[in-house]
């Protein structure tokens, strides 16, 4: 069990870390700047609630997988998120602009999958109940 526990926290960290520097924060600063919003509307939503829903996942849900805390919740947006990156916005893109959402895909399928374990805001608060 210390090893799914262990590659849970792992996974968390690593998924939940470079997205949230790596993506979001400066999606997270183009968003609060104030300026007129120029962003990508690739299902039909708006480009500031497509850029806020990004932001959300990418910032928040992610910071919220850092600390393990309601993981397979927040996956849940990171997963629609790499969705829509995999097969709305980079479908005709060749491989290599496909291969990052896969791969957080892949990580925030298997975070929900495996849970945030033992290693985890949500392991202390099921603990204390």
């Amino acid at each position: 069990m210390i090893k799914k526990d262990l590659a849970s926290l792992i996974l968390r960290v690593t998924f939940g870390t470079t997205m949230l520097i790596g993506h979001g924060w400066g999606k997270f600063l183009k968003l609060i700047d104030g300026g007129p919003i120029k962003w990508a509307d690739p299902i039909g939503l708006g480009p500031e609630l497509s850029l806020g829903l990004t932001t959300f996942a990418e910032v928040l849900c992610a910071a919220l997988l850092v600390l393990g805390l309601f993981s397979r919740l927040a996956a849940i947006p990171l997963i629609i998120t790499m969705l829509v990156a995999v097969f709305v916005v980079h479908i005709n893109d060749p491989f290599g602009k496909l291969e990052m959402p896969i791969l957080y895909l892949v990580g925030y399928t298997a975070i929900l999958l495996l849970g945030s374990g033992k290693y985890s805001l949500d392991y202390l608060i099921r603990r204390k109940k």
